[in-house]
């Protein structure tokens, strides 16, 4: 256990009490010594200072989600009650462009049919849903993944309670290995082009937008590897792979089972 502060404040100045009396009795032995020269401090460059800049943003990222899940409700505003597998029937109902039979991800509805009873649990595309506080109003908030399919991404989604409904606050697809929760931040990873790196996506809740934002994106060495390119700078994803305020990334696949 820490000290007190006033106990502290004490012990330091019975050291220092200590160390100018071993100074006296020794001499010069196990004195101070020079270091050497301190190195000159260098202050950023900045490049290019008359640089016009640019007029649009650098990508058309979407770096918010937020929809109000329609015919979901939550008795007693606790999140833990609500069926995982109806929240993911009721997306696919809502998004028939992306789920319907010409949409991306026209297989999943099929595979979300076994999650039912009598379904074969092998084929659900659900996967375990986890509780926490990623909003910071002192409530668990539901964290769920699911499978995409044919694509074979992973879908994840992040559900919190307002005015006694349910509502989408983070929508990610992607194809994913792993994904963390640290605090109240959601941490995607994803592999990457060249072996012994990974791309490592961020999210955390913004009070101001009402939802999980897109917050940091790192390219990683995370082990050893041939390289075949030189490892690109970290940026945001391109327009062409920027996800959609209705789809989502997630993890591996488990049980559709609720985390207790």
């Amino acid at each position: 256990m820490p000290a007190p502060r006033p106990v502290r404040a004490a012990l330091a100045v019975a050291a220092v009490a200590v160390l100018s009396a071993t100074a006296t009795a020794c001499g010069d032995t196990g004195g101070l010594r020079a270091a050497g020269s301190t190195p000159t401090a260098v202050s950023p460059a900045k490049l290019w200072p008359n640089l016009r800049p640019a007029s649009s943003p650098a990508y058309p990222y979407d770096v918010s989600t937020r929809e109000t899940v329609k015919g979901i409700t939550v008795p007693g505003d606790d999140i833990r009650k609500v069926d995982p597998v109806a929240v993911v029937e009721a997306e696919l109902a809502a998004h028939p462009d992306d789920y319907g039979p010409k949409g991306p991800y026209h297989g999943t509805v099929d595979r979300m049919a076994q999650c039912r009873p009598g379904g074969d649990r092998a084929r659900c595309p659900l996967l375990k849903p986890y509780y926490r506080d990623l909003t910071g109003d002192g409530r668990a908030d539901l964290t769920l993944g699911f499978r995409l399919y044919p694509t074979n991404q992973t879908a994840v989604r992040v559900y919190t309670v307002e005015g006694h409904r349910l509502v989408q606050v983070l929508a990610d697809n992607d194809a994913l290995t792993g994904v963390e929760l640290a605090g109240r931040a959601l941490i995607e990873r994803s592999p990457a082009d060249i072996s012994g790196y990974e791309y490592r996506t961020t999210w955390v809740w913004d009070p101001d937008q009402r939802a999980m934002v897109f917050s940091r994106d790192e390219y990683l060495h995370v082990g050893d590897g041939r390289h075949s390119k030189t490892p690109s700078p970290s940026t945001a994803p391109s327009p062409s792979t920027a996800p959609s305020p209705s789809t989502t990334p997630s993890a591996s696949p488990s049980s559709a089972e609720s985390a207790r």
